[in-house]
């Protein structure tokens, strides 16, 4: 059982952040840092992507491990919650489910999606190498 009372849980649910989290912001700092420019959360395209660049086709998504179900068995922020199954199972299947339909519509449209998970941005070495792999030459 939950051990907040309905309001304070919502409370709590509302103050998480979809935009400008801390994962995208060190995203976004990496790629204007390397000279790349892009636009945020373009509303006209699928799912509403963290960064777009629009000349070169390219879409970045920077997704929490949690809530978009990241699939690495090693992450452990990945963890379905143990209590409540009934409503977090549904929901956060959905939010895969979803993820995965607007990178299908990206993709069929023409654009080549990247997909950053939140445990992905704790080693920015790795992470430096393997966005400028995906964007290419400046």
């Amino acid at each position: 059982t939950d051990k907040l009372s309905p309001s304070r849980r919502s409370s709590n649910m509302s103050a998480i952040r979809s935009k400008d989290t801390k994962p995208e912001l060190i995203v976004r700092r990496i790629v204007h840092t390397l000279g790349y420019r892009y636009r945020l959360h373009a509303s006209d395209l699928p799912g509403k992507p963290d960064l777009v660049f629009r000349p070169r086709r390219k879409v970045i998504f920077v997704h929490g491990c949690f809530w978009h179900l990241h699939p690495d068995d090693k992450c452990l922020d990945a963890r379905r919650p143990k209590t409540n199954k009934r409503y977090w199972g549904p929901k956060l299947t959905r939010n895969a489910e979803r993820d995965a339909q607007h990178v299908a519509a990206l993709k069929s449209a023409g654009w080549k999606v990247l997909i950053i998970w939140d445990c992905e941005t704790k080693a920015l070495a790795p992470l430096t190498k393997r966005l400028v792999k995906f964007l290419g030459r400046r």
